[in-house]
């Protein structure tokens, strides 16, 4: 499994240093030294307390193996977080060194790098900077009088100054808007199945689209055949509804009520009785009903949870016909709502195909699902042609995994741990990517609250904090905030120089958004992104072992951005047209 090098930052509270610099005029690798050099130092956002800077580096000579920067502060300002760097502070002293993954700063080139920073009274710029101890020119963009909002801990969503070079010449990424495919019904996550629901706070950072706040669309709940049970989750799905946009809530159930299943029993299987399946219509249908009474909405409501899965827990067997001959004559009892069949375990098709065979039961369904247990590995990652014949959009709605548990306890809670980050980059974001390939509408994952999941539990073994965004739920972030539902996946072509990235773009609200995953150990500098057409402005954001959904350099000029995406990591890059 690779590894990312990881950057690492040491951070000065009053009174304490935690990891001492290297002072200013400290001696320098050999061969490092810089020819000439100028730095851009720029606050890009602000707040009580805090500020979010960038610094680009301009090399004016022959290319930089590796790099030190530094300088003092004079105003007592102090660095607590940083990336594409490891920057550490000793008093006024600031020292930021080149990480391994970057790579040289080419001849005549330029290097980036970001960070907040705490202050006190007033945030000047610094006066003077040196890289590998040569004294460097260059401006810095004056800070702005600090608002009186709450501190966030990572950038605020604002568009960051035009740091990277202006692009010229060929793109790396080209964006083809009139090719056409899905359009995206969002990204989720389940609430509780048993148990307690999400508390409205929690709610509010799964769902919300402000600093530290996760910006899912669609909550998955659980139908409980046991109607007193459908209280339990109402203030969340109400909370849900109120504090995102456009959420979408899809109700799943796991079991009908045991006394209409050929076992009289809700789990371990069993099969619906089939003089119950209007009786079991009605129950879907009152549960819809119920719920828009208490002011929500049931988007989707799913015929069964894996049908083709008999655990010893909530269950009921269907078979692919049975289904279609629910649906086809049941269907149209569940109001104010669309159906979806089956949600199988691997999307296996025998379970879904016989109801897009059948033209009444087709028309009785809005919605194809599935879970991603074995998908891939069965070939089924990929366009559901069935499914786009007949205009029926396909959702993955579960997918629960977390292997990098073996890596010791109390990994979960420690953005540092690597296991966790490659996991997550190279198994669940890179499922993402692959599902908007194969023109899936939705991607749902697994419990939004665990410790391995979106945001902490709290489960003392593992280190979270209940309640707090966890590394994983910035990285799905990266889709779930920026690519709302509406917006429709376009085309786009690469460069051979872009060819390590994996990339898809989307166009809606007057946008164009690209998530943008570099897998590989290397940063692709200096990459060229060519919009459709002009833009008003380009925001960059990256969540990386170090960064959570952190504000980027970007530079504009017509239909071009150059960006920076580093290596290990997951970014998304939104054009305002």
């Amino acid at each position: 499994m690779r590894r990312p090098r990881r950057t690492t930052m040491a951070m000065m509270s009053a009174g304490a240093v935690l990891l001492a610099s290297t002072a200013v005029a400290a001696a320098l690798p050999a061969g490092a030294a810089a020819a000439g050099c100028s730095v851009d130092y720029a606050v890009s956002s602000q707040w009580q307390g805090g500020f979010g800077a960038n610094v680009v580096i301009t090399n004016h000579g022959d290319a930089v193996s590796g790099w030190t920067l530094t300088w003092s502060y004079g105003a007592g300002q102090t660095v607590t977080q940083a990336w594409n760097a490891t920057v550490t502070q000793s008093g006024a002293a600031v020292t930021a060194t080149n990480v391994s993954y970057n790579g040289a700063i080419p001849t005549n080139g330029t290097a980036s790098f970001g960070f907040n920073g705490s202050w006190t009274g007033s945030n000047p710029a610094p006066a003077s900077f040196a890289l590998n101890g040569v004294a460097c020119t260059g401006g810095t963009t004056p800070t702005t009088p600090a608002p009186t909002t709450p501190a966030p801990t990572t950038p605020a969503p604002t568009t960051p100054p035009p740091t990277t070079p202006p692009p010229t010449g060929p793109a790396d990424i080209t964006v083809n808007s009139a090719t056409r495919y899905q359009t995206v019904d969002g990204f989720g996550a389940a609430q509780s199945i048993w148990g307690s629901a999400w508390s409205t706070a929690e709610t509010q950072t799964l769902v919300g689209m402000g600093p530290n706040q996760l910006g899912l669309s669609i909550v998955r709940t659980g139908l409980s055949p046991v109607s007193s049970e459908w209280a339990t989750h109402v203030n969340s799905l109400k909370t849900a509804k109120a504090s995102g946009s456009n959420v979408k809530i899809l109700a799943s159930p796991w079991t009908a009520p045991a006394a209409w299943k050929t076992n009289n029993s809700r789990v371990n299987g069993g099969k619906l009785r089939t003089d119950y399946y209007d009786d079991y219509a009605n129950h879907l249908n009152s549960y819809v009903q119920y719920m828009r009474g208490q002011g929500v909405t049931i988007d989707v409501t799913s015929v069964q949870n894996e049908p083709d899965w008999h655990p010893d827990y909530d269950s009921m067997d269907w078979s692919g016909t049975e289904l279609r001959t629910f649906v086809r004559d049941q269907g149209a009892r569940v109001q104010n709502t669309k159906l979806m069949v089956a949600e199988a375990v691997n999307l296996n098709y025998n379970f879904t195909d016989p109801t897009l065979n059948d033209a009444t039961a087709r028309n009785n369904i809005g919605y194809i699902g599935g879970h991603l247990y074995g998908t891939e590995e069965s070939g089924r990652l990929r366009p559901y042609s069935l499914a786009e014949q007949y205009n029926k959009p396909v959702w993955m709605t579960e997918w629960n995994h977390h292997e990098a548990d073996g890596s010791g306890s109390n990994i979960w809670g420690n953005p540092a741990n690597a296991a966790v980050w490659d996991e997550t980059l190279d198994d669940i974001m890179r499922t993402v990517h692959k599902s908007m390939e194969a023109n899936w509408s939705a991607y749902i994952w697994w419990y939004g609250k665990r410790y391995y999941s979106f945001i902490g539990d709290g489960e003392s073994a593992y280190g979270t904090v209940a309640g707090a965004p966890l590394k994983r739920g910035y990285a799905f972030s990266q889709y779930a905030k920026y690519v709302r539902p509406g917006y429709q996946r376009v085309a786009l072509t690469k460069s051979s120089k872009a060819s390590p990235l994996e990339v898809t773009a989307f166009q809606g609200d007057g946008k164009i958004t690209l998530v943008i995953l570099n897998r590989s150990n290397s940063a692709v500098n200096n990459a060229v992104v060519q919009a459709p057409q002009n833009v008003t402005r380009a925001e960059h954001y990256l969540t990386s072992q170090n960064a959570n959904a952190a504000s980027q350099p970007t530079a504009v000029n017509g239909g071009q951005a150059t960006i920076n995406v580093g290596a290990r990591s997951i970014s998304t890059l939104v054009f305002t047209l």
